[in-house]
């Protein structure tokens, strides 16, 4: 129960990390500073007489055993930077926050993670390069981990999902569902991996949230990958802080007349490791790639449609029907039939794109 006072302290304005550690070392726990008497409050010194006002105010509204059985209710979980499942990898960063909230289940010690991240407004190659390599470094046992935006993060998920585990890192509560279309694709990922978040439930979205969201993406991490990103990025600002961290940082490379890869050309000009499939990432951390394969075998005309297709440029039906012969009803039924089997990808206007995966060209 300790950790929902802490959580409690946690929403009060004005007390950050350090001021939670602060409480809990000079009170010796954060229940014993929430019943601690007003004197003791002022007497510790530890805030300004201002924080100290906000502070009993909120402890005269806040009942915290009721806001425990909220929050258990929507399933939340709260992890202390002292418990035992808090992640090594980001306790071992600067200045790691104290508490964490989360849905779903956290990776165990020995697990690896890998974070995707790049831009919003992605094109089909940023989205199927991520969606490929989240999708064949989960099924060789990584976690990938992302931030649950639109665009690169999204397609990142959504692969890993394919194939295994994903942590979607938040710049709001983890019951706050940002982009607001993702909210299925959260709920999956809660089922299998993460919805984590270092603001308390209920706290919205904020710019200023996002900038301290990537250092836990990338501290949650072994490495970050980078697809898709302009020079200034929030994408850039992770791979920032991962080498800050001490983390490696991948990218990969893009058209030198796209805007989005000024970001990932400019960091394979100053050493990241290019990426262009994941046994560059199985190859670092020497982990054998996971060689099963799905069943691929394409039948005559859905070959005829499929090698019409691009990995980069949607194309419509009717560029289809006109390239293959076949007829309009025929085209659309087997793009039908490899969008469920997740071989190509419908976009707006009825046009599509490959997805890449291994074993198919």
């Amino acid at each position: 129960m300790d950790k929902y006072y802490l959580a409690a302290f946690h929403m009060v304005e004005g007390i950050g990390n350090a001021g939670l550690q602060r409480l809990v070392d000079f009170f010796g726990g954060a229940k014993n500073a929430w019943f601690a008497d007003r004197k003791s409050l002022f007497s510790s010194r530890l805030f300004s007489d201002t924080i100290c006002n906000n502070l009993l105010d909120h402890r005269e509204k806040i009942d915290v055993h009721k806001i425990a059985a909220e929050w258990e209710k929507k399933r939340i979980k709260l992890c202390t930077i002292s418990d035992e499942e808090y992640p090594n990898l980001l306790r071992n960063t600067f200045k790691p926050p104290v508490i964490l909230y989360y849905r779903g289940t956290l990776p165990a010690a020995n697990d690896y993670t890998i974070a995707i991240v790049g831009a919003r407004r992605a094109t089909a190659y940023g989205k199927n390069a991520a969606g490929m390599l989240a999708a064949e470094l989960a099924a060789s046992g990584f976690w990938v981990v992302s931030g649950g935006a639109r665009g690169i993060d999204s397609s990142a998920h959504a692969g890993a999902l394919k194939n295994g585990r994903t942590i979607a890192v938040l710049g709001s509560g983890v019951d706050v569902v940002y982009p607001p279309e993702n909210r299925r694709l959260f709920d999956n990922i809660a089922e299998a991996g993460a919805v984590v978040s270092e603001y308390p439930p209920g706290t919205l979205v904020h710019a200023a949230h996002f900038p301290a969201r990537n250092r836990i993406i990338s501290g949650l991490s072994l490495g970050t990958i980078i697809i898709e990103a302009a020079r200034k990025s929030g994408a850039l600002i992770t791979a920032d802080f991962a080498l800050e961290q001490g983390r490696d940082v991948f990218a990969v490379p893009g058209s030198i007349f796209s805007e989005l890869s000024k970001g990932t050309n400019y960091l394979i000009k100053q050493g990241a490791k290019l990426v262009d499939s994941a046994s560059d990432i199985l190859e670092e951390y020497d982990i054998k790639a996971n060689t099963q394969q799905k069943d691929n075998e394409l039948s005559i005309e859905e070959m005829q449609i499929y090698s019409v297709l691009s990995y980069e440029v949607p194309i419509g039906i009717e560029k289809i029907v006109m390239k293959t012969n076949l007829t309009p009803s025929v085209v659309t039924y087997i793009l039908l039939q490899l969008e469920l089997r997740g071989l190509v990808d419908g976009q707006s206007g009825q046009r599509y794109v490959r997805v890449a995966r291994e074993g198919i060209n």
